[in-house]
């Protein structure tokens, strides 16, 4: 018996434009109810949102068996902690502030088992091999991992090529907000000249073969940047939903 197969990966190969949103409330509970929604992927956020192993690992277990395919964002490219990412089932990853070819081949080793790369063997203590009921999963783990690389920096920027074409690496994310900051435009992610990079990146990343990813609750921008090639397209956050809606039913009878 192989690995699981993981959808996500094939799809957005096949240029499949896939939509989904962040996961930032740190619970399963919510986890779970969004996906009731019908969305492609649902990223479970690592980075910014007060996220450990273990509850990432409850993320991803009420997600299984849904159609939503769970994608954990870890807060760096440390090693260790994709391992564990791994382990825990998640297989697809986005990885942020990626600036090198160099930073790209350290995560793409990171992700797969020896000779491709350096993931550490014990997948037989984890949900990932589903608890060493799938004999074959060492020698077919590698093929099913997608991992997304986050471009967010202007030397970033300058390395995309190199980064897009590095082996291992399924696409590249551009992620608006810290471009912006690095541009000298921060909080201003629509800014004109942030909003040109990320178009122009988007179409060279796609140029390369790649997917393409980008976060945006700009309605407009959302479909420029998949007419850009934007195909791993993220459109909104949970915890802003929650709040913008909240605020809005305790305004509404305030105001009555």
């Amino acid at each position: 018996m192989p690995a699981p197969i993981n959808p996500l990966k094939h799809r957005l190969a096949a240029g499949e434009v896939t939509h989904g949103i962040w996961l930032g409330l740190a619970d399963p509970y919510p986890a779970e109810i969004a996906a009731t929604a019908g969305f492609d992927w649902l990223l479970i956020d690592g980075e910014h949102a007060p996220n450990d192993i273990r509850s990432l690992s409850a993320q991803v277990a009420v997600l299984a068996g849904s159609d939503s395919a769970p994608v954990i964002r870890l807060p760096d490219d440390d090693p260790a902690k994709i391992k564990q990412a791994l382990d825990i089932g998640a297989q697809t990853l986005l990885i942020p502030m990626i600036e090198s070819a160099e930073q790209a081949t350290r995560a793409a080793r990171a992700c797969r088992y020896p000779p491709e790369g350096v993931r550490g063997v014990g997948s037989a203590l984890a949900r990932a091999s589903r608890f060493a009921a799938i004999p074959d999963y060492l020698a077919t783990a590698n093929a099913q991992i997608c991992l997304i690389l986050q471009v967010e920096t202007r030397a970033g920027l300058a390395a995309l090529d190199e980064i897009a074409a590095t082996e291992g690496v399924d696409g590249v994310f551009i992620g608006p907000s810290d471009l912006a900051a690095d541009m000298g435009h921060l909080g201003n992610p629509g800014h004109p000249e942030v909003q040109a990079a990320v178009l122009g990146a988007l179409a060279r990343i796609r140029a390369a073969g790649k997917a393409a990813g980008v976060l945006t609750t700009d309605p407009a921008f959302i479909e420029a940047c998949k007419a850009a090639g934007a195909n791993f397209v993220g459109v909104g956050i949970d915890v802003t939903i929650l709040a913008g809606a909240l605020r809005a039913l305790a305004g509404k009878f305030r105001k009555a």
